[in-house]
């Protein structure tokens, strides 16, 4: 089995956490890969590694039966631009606090790279957002699982948001942003700015608006077939669009179109894994003493 891998900079305990998996990696003779900054930390705090391969890119990444994201939530993010059209099966360790994507527990590390090996598990196949621009912004990794972000950036001023859906124009949003996000970032930035919480499996997009002038723009969803243009302006001089956790910033003047992208991220779903489980966990549902 070729497996990659990618984390965040490690120290303490961790670290032996890593240890371990790069140990039942290599008793199953797996083929491994590891991102070269994962591997220059590892290297630094003297994790002892496998016989490897290094990559820093999504052109070096080669095929691979499992992407390993060690980390939290932003790593796995991270790991899904690695991946791109090449959708190899994305296992998540949380390492950090919140782990809504990445489920696995550190203490489960070897049990769940079992089911893996063994075929236990299923391929939860997650909506992409694509970013199209005249100017090919952000390159071949002009993609994002969660949503893209348009964010006013230098000035207090709001920036002006007119937007068409399928060619059919649907408002001028004035706000301090706007958030396209897909089902799996329904619970992310879209949700701390009043958008829905909506089901992974659904074929829908959200459109929310953040901090409108007009308390009547209200969060919408649309089915995730549908084609959006967005044409910006306002008095700040620069406006930043962000992909997950990838950012750039634009003209004030910028035209963009947000779609559902031809490919998926394929996230491993273990036997024991249920998304309403993980949504009460995560969200603190019951937590009332009442319950």
């Amino acid at each position: 089995m070729n497996v990659a891998i990618n984390g965040r900079d490690f120290t303490g305990d961790l670290l032996t956490v890593i240890q371990d998996m790069f140990a039942f990696l290599e008793a199953e003779n797996c083929a491994i890969q590891i991102e070269q900054d994962f591997r220059d930390n590892c290297q630094a705090n003297n994790v002892q590694l496998p016989k490897h391969t290094i990559f820093s890119n999504l052109h070096e990444l080669i095929d691979a039966d499992l992407a390993i994201s060690i980390g939290g939530d932003g790593t796995l993010l991270e790991t899904v631009s690695y991946v791109g059209k090449k959708e190899i099966p994305i296992l998540g360790i949380n390492m950090g606090r919140l782990g809504y994507l990445a489920t696995t527990k550190r203490e489960d590390i070897r049990e769940s790279l079992s089911e893996f090996i063994n075929g236990n598990y299923e391929l939860d196949k997650r909506t992409l957002l694509s970013l199209i621009t005249e100017d090919k912004r952000f390159g071949n990794k002009n993609f994002a699982l969660n949503e893209v972000a348009i964010l006013k950036r230098d000035t207090s001023s709001m920036i002006r948001a007119h937007i068409s859906v399928d060619d059919v124009f649907l408002n001028s949003y004035w706000a301090d942003g706007i958030i396209v996000s897909t089902p799996t970032g329904s619970t992310g930035y879209s949700l701390s700015c009043g958008g829905p919480i909506v089901l992974p499996g659904s074929e829908n997009l959200i459109i929310t608006p953040i901090c409108p002038h007009n308390l009547t723009m209200r969060p919408l969803i649309i089915p995730d077939k549908s084609k959006i243009q967005i044409d910006l302006e306002g008095r700040t001089k620069n406006i930043l669009i962000s992909l997950d956790s990838r950012s750039e910033s634009v003209p004030t003047n910028f035209s963009l179109k947000v779609q559902k992208a031809g490919f998926k991220a394929n996230l491993v779903k273990l036997k024991n894994s249920v998304y309403f489980n993980t949504l009460r966990e995560k969200l603190n549902w019951g937590k009332d003493v009442r319950n």
